[in-house]
C-alpha cells in the first residue's frame, strides 16, 4: 500500500451504539471501506453486547463497558490478524451490537383451536392467549443461528418464529406437567408456569432467554366448560359431596321455576312453580342424606318420597355420573338405596 493510499484510508476510531429506536435485536456497524484504527475505542452501554466477526467467525464478544482494542483486548484477532504488523494487516472486522434489554408484551395467541391430548378427557379443543418477554441471552449463538450478517434485525423480525414456538409446545407443556387439563385451565398461573417450563430450553437454542410467560385466558368447548364450572362449584362448597349434591340442586331450581312459568318441563307439568321449589328442597335432603349414609336423618325424609321424585333423583346421579364426579360403584350404590325407599 503506497503512502497516499494509507493517507487517504479512513479509520475508525470509536465503535459505539446509541440505539437510536425500540425493537432492534442486532445492528452491524457501518464499516463502508472503513478499517478500524489500532488502539480504538470500543463503548459497550449497558443492555448492550458487541461481538466481533472475522472472516466470517466469531472472534469475540464484549460485555458492556469501555475497551481499547489493543493486541491485549482482541488476542484472537491478534493471532488471526497479526497485530504486530500494525498496518500491514488491515484489521477489517465486522463488528455488530446485540441489545440485551428485556423485550416485553409481546403476544401469543391460538388462531384457530388447538388439539391436546388429556389423561381425563382424551383429546380437546382449546383457544388461548397471552403475552411474554424475552431478552438477547447468548449474542454469539442469536448472531450464527438467527441474525447473521443482516444490516439490522429487529423484534418484529422473529415475532413468527416465536409464535409458531409457542403454539408448537402447548401441547408438550401440558402432556409434561402431569397436571390434568382441568387444573391448568381454571388456574392460569400454572399454565403459565408448564409452558415456560416447556419453552425455555428452545428459547435457548436460539440464544434468547424467556424471562415472563403468562396466559391471559382460555377457550374452552362448552361442554368442557361447564364441568369446569361445576368443579369451581364443588371447590366452593368444599369435598363434601352431599354438599355439591345440595349445590348441584340448587343449580337446577332455576330451570325447574323456569318449567313451571311457562307450562312445560317437569315441574310445570306435574306441580307448578311452587312446588318446583319444593321439590328441589326434598331432592336436596334426599340427596344429602343418601351420599352421607346419614340413616337417623333418612328415615323421616323416606316416608314422603315419591316414586317421581326417586326417578328425578336418579336420573341428577346418572348426568353426575356421566361427568366423571361419580364413579359406577357409588351410583349404583346410590340407585339401590333410592329404590329401597319404594318398597
Amino acid at each position: 500500500m503506497g503512502l497516499m493510499d494509507f493517507i487517504k484510508k479512513q479509520f475508525i476510531d470509536i465503535l459505539q451504539w446509541t440505539e437510536d429506536s425500540d425493537g432492534t435485536l442486532a445492528w452491524r456497524f457501518p464499516m463502508a471501506d472503513m478499517e478500524i484504527q489500532y488502539g480504538a475505542s470500543l463503548t459497550v452501554r449497558e443492555s448492550q453486547m458487541a461481538v466481533f466477526v472475522n472472516e466470517g467467525k466469531v472472534a469475540d464478544v464484549f460485555g458492556p463497558g469501555t475497551y481499547k482494542l489493543t493486541t491485549q483486548t482482541i488476542p484472537v484477532l491478534t493471532y488471526l490478524k497479526n497485530w504486530d504488523k500494525l498496518f500491514e494487516s488491515p484489521f477489517k472486522s465486522d463488528v455488530y451490537f446485540f441489545s440485551t434489554r428485556q423485550q416485553v408484551d409481546q403476544k401469543w395467541g391460538t388462531p384457530q383451536p388447538i388439539t391436546i391430548r388429556d389423561a381425563d378427557f382424551g383429546a380437546i379443543r382449546l383457544r388461548a392467549f397471552g403475552n411474554y418477554s424475552f431478552r438477547v441471552a447468548d449474542p454469539r449463538l442469536f448472531h450464527t443461528e438467527i441474525s447473521g450478517t443482516r444490516e439490522r434485525y429487529s423484534v418484529s423480525d422473529l415475532d413468527g418464529q416465536l409464535r409458531g414456538l409457542v403454539l408448537q409446545n402447548i401441547s408438550n407443556a401440558i402432556a409434561s406437567s402431569g397436571i390434568p387439563f382441568l387444573d391448568l385451565a381454571s388456574n392460569q398461573l400454572i399454565f403459565a408456569q408448564a409452558l415456560t417450563t416447556q419453552l425455555a430450553p428452545e428459547f435457548a437454542k436460539i440464544g434468547l432467554k424467556l424471562e415472563v410467560m403468562t396466559v391471559q385466558n382460555v377457550s374452552l368447548p362448552e361442554e368442557l366448560q361447564k364441568i369446569l364450572d361445576q368443579k369451581i362449584g364443588m371447590g366452593m362448597v368444599g369435598n363434601d359431596m352431599g354438599k355439591f349434591m345440595q349445590y348441584q340442586t340448587a343449580q337446577a331450581i332455576p330451570k325447574f321455576a323456569e318449567g313451571a312459568g311457562s307450562g312445560g318441563g317437569i315441574a310445570g307439568n306435574a306441580m307448578g312453580l311452587g312446588a318446583g321449589v319444593a321439590l328441589g328442597q326434598v331432592l336436596a335432603q334426599n340427596l344429602s342424606a343418601g351420599l352421607q349414609g346419614g340413616h337417623a336423618a333418612a328415615a323421616p325424609a323416606a316416608a314422603g318420597v315419591k316414586a317421581e321424585d326417586v326417578m328425578a333423583t336418579l336420573e341428577k346421579l346418572g348426568e353426575v355420573k356421566s361427568k366423571g364426579i361419580l364413579t359406577q360403584e357409588e351410583f349404583d350404590a346410590k340407585k339401590a338405596e333410592l329404590l329401597k325407599k319404594l318398597v
